[in-house]
């Protein structure tokens, strides 16, 4: 199964929409990813039913602009500080942490966060965001690229007589 990706953000607020950018391009590349405005109970429901989740947002952890951190949630608890910057009371942080708790979180959940420095409602993002918007895309790509080639290696492993969907990542 190939994972799921989702981009938060809110393209009217400068670098908060890093997440969606990110989705947009995937797109752009033929390859499916959702958009979200980042609100909790919205992002637990679409993740539901997938085994691996990719979700992409700005955060604003006092680090440079543009910087790309990346979080395996499926692992320990992500870090509170750095994920604070939503326009939602419960945002990205709330989610994760709720789905732990409730044991609605993905086998394998991949938080990328892209710093950001101005989130202002009609910003536009910063030259630092959008430089790595096109990283986390392309980086993504190659994960998806990988994911394929694993699954057809699987279900070539499981022979014509075998149940080939059980070979599938």
């Amino acid at each position: 199964m190939q994972p799921h990706i989702i981009g938060c953000g809110n393209v009217n607020r400068g670098d908060d929409a890093a997440g969606v950018l990110v989705a947009r391009r995937l797109r752009a590349l033929g390859i499916e990813a959702e958009e979200q405005s980042g609100e909790s109970f919205s992002l637990i429901d679409s993740w539901q039913g997938f085994e691996t989740v990719v979700v992409v947002d700005a955060v604003c952890s006092g680090r440079e602009a543009g910087e790309v951190r990346i979080w395996d949630a499926s692992t320990r608890p992500l870090p509170k500080a750095a994920l604070q910057c939503s326009t939602h009371a419960f945002g990205l942080y709330e989610a994760v942490e709720l789905a732990r708790t409730l044991d609605r979180l993905p086998d394998k959940l991949l938080i990328y966060g892209i710093e950001g420095k101005q989130f202002a409602p009609g910003a536009r993002p910063s030259p630092e965001v959008e430089k790595a918007v096109e990283l986390v895309a392309h980086q993504i790509a190659e994960l998806m690229q990988t994911a394929t080639l694993t699954a057809k290696m699987k279900l070539t492993a499981a022979g014509p007589n075998n149940d080939a969907t059980n070979a599938l990542v």
